[in-house]
């Protein structure tokens, strides 16, 4: 596939280059988010330097997804692939974007715009939320002492993670969403349950749950991006227990974009064939 993309970028002008990723963020009115998620992508950036990586915002901050795509085919970029930086596949990655992309189109008759997955529980992502809970165990047992009320976790503790995620209106896509919680348990032989911030179960019964299949020891993991206002509400919800950090920058995520983009060009060539 690469001696194909190399084509892509073997003229001297901007439709001969590979073509441009815009990142697309959720944005939020909690400035972490932004911050975190423009880490993100700078991590994505520095891992194909030669490329154009160019970040934009769903809602809520600043660059939108119009402001980069207009600046992109000012640029005279022939086609760029719109990498949805979304765990889930809902309104958002569904009508929200493609509804974006397709007035640009109209707009911008000259610049193809291919829409990548959504990034999903790929393997990757749920080995980066390992990490996290592996950190804050870490972190706990090496400093149990700096956070009054916190609880460490031992070495041959019985751990019960409490996997949460934003939830939705739709069952069926709550349900999709525990499927989470199931990979990461028979990844790591941890006991698992998944909640979520805005619909039943909440962190509450997850915790409730995990103690009653055994667990000594409860932990959060949210399976967000980027912290604010839902995992704020999380941490409130559960104010005893250790919360591992949201997956932000990781080389897992970093890879999982690339994926998308590199088989987003993969896809369009097939169909050009």
């Amino acid at each position: 596939m690469w001696a194909e993309l190399e084509l892509l970028q073997s003229g001297p002008d901007r439709g001969a280059e590979r073509p441009v990723l815009i990142a697309v963020a959720h944005g939020s009115r909690d400035p972490r988010s932004a911050e975190t998620m423009s880490a993100v992508v700078a991590d994505i950036a520095a891992a194909r330097p030669a490329l154009d990586v160019r970040s934009a915002f769903l809602d809520l901050n600043a660059p939108s997804v119009e402001q980069v795509v207009d600046a992109v085919a000012a640029q005279r970029y022939t086609h760029a692939v719109v990498a949805p930086l979304l765990l889930g596949n809902a309104f958002h990655a569904r009508v929200d974007l493609p509804g974006m992309l397709a007035a640009a189109r109209a707009r911008h008759p000259q610049l193809r715009l291919t829409q990548a997955d959504v990034l999903g529980p790929d393997p990757q992502l749920i080995e980066a939320l390992r990490d996290r809970v592996l950190d804050a165990i870490v972190e706990r047992d090496g400093d149990t002492d700096r956070i009054p009320g916190r609880q460490a976790f031992g070495r041959n503790d019985r751990i019960g993670i409490a996997v949460a995620a934003v939830g939705s209106s739709s069952a069926a896509a709550n349900a999709r969403t525990a499927e989470v919680a199931r990979r990461l348990a028979a990844l790591t032989g941890w006991r698992t349950e998944i909640c979520f911030a805005t619909t039943e179960p909440t962190v509450t019964q997850a915790i409730c749950r995990l103690h009653a299949r055994g667990a000594d020891r409860v932990l959060v993991a949210p399976w967000f991006l980027a912290p604010g206002l839902l995992t704020d509400r999380l941490i409130a919800a559960a104010a005893e227990l250790v919360h591992a950090d949201v997956i932000g920058p990781h080389p897992a995520l970093t890879d999982v974009v690339w994926d998308r983009y590199d088989a987003a060009i993969a896809n369009d060539l097939a169909l050009s064939a």
